[in-house]
């Protein structure tokens, strides 16, 4: 309480000094970071060779990666998989086509760069089911591929997408044994919505993989692992801290995490170019219920509780962090950190190159390997 009255007596006399105007910029940056937006259009389509069955595409750090990607077109052939780079020159990049696109198909040039590669639960050819998890924010569609161990992994995506971000990593883990619920949150476009439609950066969404853990130990599961993709990796990390199922939660795998929202935030922020100190009045702002409101989230964000380097001795279970030290998006900083913090429990093999959430694009066989071997030396494999 102490803390709140002291922000309060912070940010309202800051955002009446600011004025109007200023104070208005403020709330739309803290609006930003709270409120769903539309897929980004980072990938510029140049041509299509339907003959030889290439793309090419302006050279960007994320279009010239090798790998398997995906790329979001709103032309008729929706999503479309890309396969090797087969030429690069100083602004363009030449890829092959992974998906058949027929002559006379039509690719908006504006698309969305994506490591998803798989878009459905099918395309992994294994055995699975839909099923709705009951969470405080109302049914919840998870996808599960059932699996020999009672050992279960719960997926949780990231920011800005969807479940299917996570369908890369079931191959691995279900051929290790384990069962994979993938799960849906509030918001997300596919759980149900909440009254403002907005994030809570893991504050509020732990609540519903909360729910996904109690399904799993109701449907046979003796424990669980919990696996993050980016800001997936902070409702994760808060489940882990949180849950009265804690108990059964046996370790975490964290892929590109958010760990701590305020390192994150302000590395977003210089990126986009917006100086100090919008980013730290648009943070405090989220922190006050009052203004948090007006910026459109359900309620203040607690960044303090999210900071889960300063909570390093609260966390109690082995911690698996897949993290390229050039992420680009989420910076590495506050993995290592949390490594540095509580080197008992966290593994951190050394990965760059492959920016963010897409080491197993880049590199699929190292990033396999470190799964495997992880959960083998935990004794968590039906495999070790």
């Amino acid at each position: 309480m102490k803390s709140l009255r002291h922000a309060v007596a912070l940010v309202v006399p800051a955002l009446v000094a600011l004025g109007a105007a200023a104070a208005l910029l403020v709330l739309s940056v803290a609006r930003r970071v709270v409120m769903p937006g539309k897929r980004p259009a980072d990938a510029e389509i140049i041509a299509v060779d339907t003959g030889a069955q290439t793309i090419e595409l302006v050279r960007t750090p994320d279009t010239e990666l090798p790998g398997r990607y995906g790329l979001f077109t709103s032309g008729t052939e929706g999503y479309v998989k890309l396969g090797a780079v087969l030429s690069v020159d100083a602004t363009t990049v030449r890829r092959k086509l992974l998906t058949k696109v027929e002559p006379g198909a039509r690719l908006d040039r504006q698309a969305g760069f994506s490591g998803w590669y798989y878009s459905t639960p099918s395309e992994l050819h294994l055995r699975w089911e839909n099923v709705l998890i009951g969470s405080p924010a109302g049914p919840c569609p998870a996808w599960f591929f059932p699996a020999e161990s009672s050992t279960w992994v719960i997926q949780v995506h990231g920011r800005g997408v969807t479940r299917a971000e996570c369908l890369r990593a079931v191959p691995v883990l279900h051929a290790e044994g384990f069962p994979n619920l993938v799960v849906s949150y509030r918001n997300d476009g596919e759980a149900p919505r909440s009254r403002t439609g907005a994030y809570a950066l893991g504050a509020a969404e732990w609540r519903d993989v909360d729910a996904a853990v109690s399904y799993a130990l109701r449907h046979g599961a003796d424990r669980v692992i919990l696996m993050g993709w980016s800001m997936g990796g902070a409702v994760a990390l808060q489940t882990a801290v949180s849950s009265g199922n804690r108990d059964r939660i046996a370790g975490l795998i964290l892929e590109s995490p958010v760990v701590d929202w305020r390192t994150v935030l302000r590395f977003q922020a210089r990126e986009i170019g917006l100086r100090a100190p919008l980013p730290d009045l648009a943070m405090s702002a989220l922190s006050v219920p009052l203004t948090a409101r007006l910026s459109g989230a359900e309620d203040a964000i607690p960044f303090d509780r999210l900071d889960m380097v300063a909570r390093a001795e609260e966390l109690a279970v082995p911690i698996l962090i897949l993290h390229s030290d050039d992420d680009g998006f989420v910076p590495a900083d506050a993995s290592h950190a949390l490594q540095e913090a509580r080197p008992d429990l966290v593994t951190m093999p050394p990965f760059a190159g492959a920016r963010h959430t897409k080491l197993w694009n880049y590199d699929q066989a190292g990033w396999s390997d470190a799964i495997t071997e992880w959960t083998r030396a935990q004794g968590f494999s039906a495999s070790a």
